[in-house]
C-alpha cells in the first residue's frame, strides 16, 4: 500500500519513485505529477518505513492509516489546518496510546495531511487494507 511512496525533506506534498540514476532517484510529485531527481543529500523517508511513538512501542504509519480508515469510514480526516487542540483531540481518538512527549502536533498534521493526499489520489482504501491483512 505504501510501497514506493516518499516522503522528502524540505519538498511539500509526498512523492512516487519512478527510477534510480546516478546518485539520485527520479521521483514524481503526488500533488503536481512533475517529475525531479531527488539527491542522495537530501534526507528521504519512505512511508512504508515510519512509524509513531507509543508508550510502549511503536506503530508502523499503514497502521495508523488504517485505523484512520476504520473511523472514516474511508473519508478524509479533520482538516490538517485545523487548531492545535482539535488535531490532538482527532489523533488521541486515533492512537490513544501515542506517546504525548515525543509526538509533536506538526507530526500529527503531517501524517493527516498524508492521509487526506493518498486518499486523493485513491492510493489508499479499504480493500487494499484487507490485502495487506491477508498477505500478513
Amino acid at each position: 500500500m505504501l510501497k514506493g511512496i516518499l516522503a522528502i525533506s524540505g519538498q511539500s506534498g509526498l512523492f512516487k519513485l519512478v527510477s534510480e540514476a546516478k546518485g539520485s532517484i527520479i521521483v514524481e510529485s503526488l500533488l503536481t505529477g512533475k517529475r525531479m531527481p531527488a539527491f542522495s543529500t537530501a534526507k528521504i523517508s519512505a512511508l512504508e518505513d515510519i512509524a509513531v511513538f507509543t508508550d510502549s512501542d511503536e506503530i508502523p504509519l499503514k497502521e495508523v492509516f488504517k485505523r484512520i480508515i476504520e473511523k472514516e469510514n474511508g473519508g478524509k480526516t479533520v482538516d490538517p489546518k485545523s487548531g492545535n487542540d482539535q488535531v490532538k483531540a482527532y489523533f488521541g481518538e486515533i492512537l490513544p496510546e501515542y506517546d504525548r512527549d515525543r509526538v509533536y502536533v506538526s507530526d500529527m498534521k503531517k501524517i493527516l495531511q498524508w492521509y487526506n493526499l493518498l486518499m486523493d489520489k485513491q492510493l489508499l482504501s479499504v480493500e487494499d487494507e484487507k490485502a495487506a491483512e491477508a498477505e500478513e
